[in-house]
């Protein structure tokens, strides 16, 4: 059965090697490459340089902002550190949530969709849902959308309406999926499907170590490496924090961080009062091509995530993932859906969240034992080329609509 999905979001990487909303894509592409018709409903941003159709995915951008300086509505821009709304991203809302919806319903009823997919189940979801008319639903969650329908009553009603309207929903984490549940989804239509990882890109290179080396200039410095968004549910504080401890004993050591965020400045001045302002290195947002050469750079990769004072988590973070695809041995906690995929001893040193002596003990342990170390990080990468592929995701994506297009038009 062909099908012809119409995915309604809010972020899709903008260009090409965009880290914003990056899983997007791969989900997108996979489906389209199993053979079906997919069209990407998602807000117009001035960085996007997309054509109107890659591999098989046809984008369908929709404008919303009467003024420039309203441009806030998805690609994270609307997040204040990962925790709340912005002022401005609550005032074009309205505007924004309408123009997505009406696209949606245009495309949908042009191309004669067959299923509508909406991403985050506010407000992908609320748009997906005004504008799936007949159509049959399916919700992907990924974790801010949740924290947020916890969090606000009138996120949580939204999120409850669409959840009553969905065919299926899914969760890229078991954590996830059961606060969807809690949230009004049907347990019996809610599933976990992991996100993937592109195992070709983020893999072990030496040639990439050492040009990446050179680059930053740190020679045979020991490098632990870690990238996201500078917000608190990473909990790259602790890592700050780890490092000043480490400084005595390993002067050489540096932690480089890739990513951008509202606590730039507070996290480099935590770098500074932690003794470890020499050590921390912040890069700013980098393309995913440049943190696969940082991963297979670096001699440990961190993974410091926590649930934050607010009660934010990460799903399952894409990072982790292609984290245990580069090969490179990680330290991580156990924070949100972590647990799923590293286990302590097999594929990484696991670690409470919150525990910057534990994270320091376990950096140390990882590069005083370079053998040991590296079976972790290969076991690591075993791991994902046999459980996340991108292609597993697809297939099991597409199983879903056959399933949500088989009961809708059966009833």
């Amino acid at each position: 059965m062909r099908h012809v999905v119409v995915m309604v979001a809010t972020s899709y990487p903008r260009f090409p090697g965009d880290g914003i909303g990056s899983f997007m894509e791969p989900i997108a592409k996979g489906v389209a490459a199993r053979g079906h018709e997919v069209h990407l409903v998602a807000p117009w941003h001035p960085a996007i340089t997309r054509g109107k159709v890659e591999d098989g995915v046809y984008f369908h951008f929709f404008h919303y902002a009467p003024v420039p300086s309203l441009n806030v509505f998805g690609y994270a821009s609307g997040l204040r550190a990962d925790t709340d709304v912005r002022s401005a991203a609550w005032i074009v809302a309205p505007l924004a949530l309408a123009a997505g919806a009406f696209k949606a319903w245009r495309v949908a009823a042009k191309k004669r969709a067959t299923v509508m997919h909406g991403h985050w189940v506010v407000p992908g979801g609320v748009m997906a849902n005004t504008a799936r008319g007949s159509l049959p639903l399916v919700v992907s969650v990924h974790g801010s959308d949740v924290y947020l329908a916890e969090r606000r009553a009138t996120v949580g009603r939204a999120a409850r309406r669409v959840f009553r309207g969905a065919a299926r929903v899914t969760a890229c984490s078991d954590d996830l999926r059961a606060r969807s549940i809690a949230l009004g989804a049907d347990a019996a239509r809610t599933e976990t499907v992991p996100y993937g990882v592109d195992s070709a890109r983020f893999a072990p290179s030496s040639e990439a170590r050492a040009a990446t080396r050179r680059a930053l200039g740190l020679g045979d410095a020991p490098i632990v490496f870690t990238a996201g968004r500078l917000v608190r549910k990473k909990g790259f504080e602790y890592l700050i924090d780890a490092a000043g401890r480490l400084a005595a004993d390993t002067p050489s050591l540096r932690v480089v961080i890739a990513g951008d965020g509202d606590l730039r400045n507070e996290l480099g001045e935590l770098a500074r009062t932690r003794g470890a302002g020499q050590i921390v290195t912040f890069l700013g947002a980098q393309p995913q091509d440049e943190i696969a050469r940082l991963m297979a750079a670096a001699d440990v990769i961190a993974v410091p995530s926590v649930k934050d004072d607010a009660g934010n988590v990460d799903g399952l973070p894409n990072f982790a993932l292609e984290a245990m695809a580069s090969a490179t041995p990680i330290v991580s906690t156990t924070a949100g859906g972590l647990a799923q995929v590293m286990s302590d001893g097999v594929t990484a040193r696991v670690v409470q969240e919150r525990d910057a002596a534990a994270l320091a003990r376990a950096i140390s342990g990882v590069l005083a034992q370079p053998d040991a170390s590296r079976r972790l990080g290969a076991a690591a990468r075993v791991r994902v080329e046999q459980d996340f592929g991108w292609a597993r995701v697809a297939e099991r994506f597409e199983a879903l609509y056959h399933a949500s297009v088989e009961e809708h038009d059966g009833g």
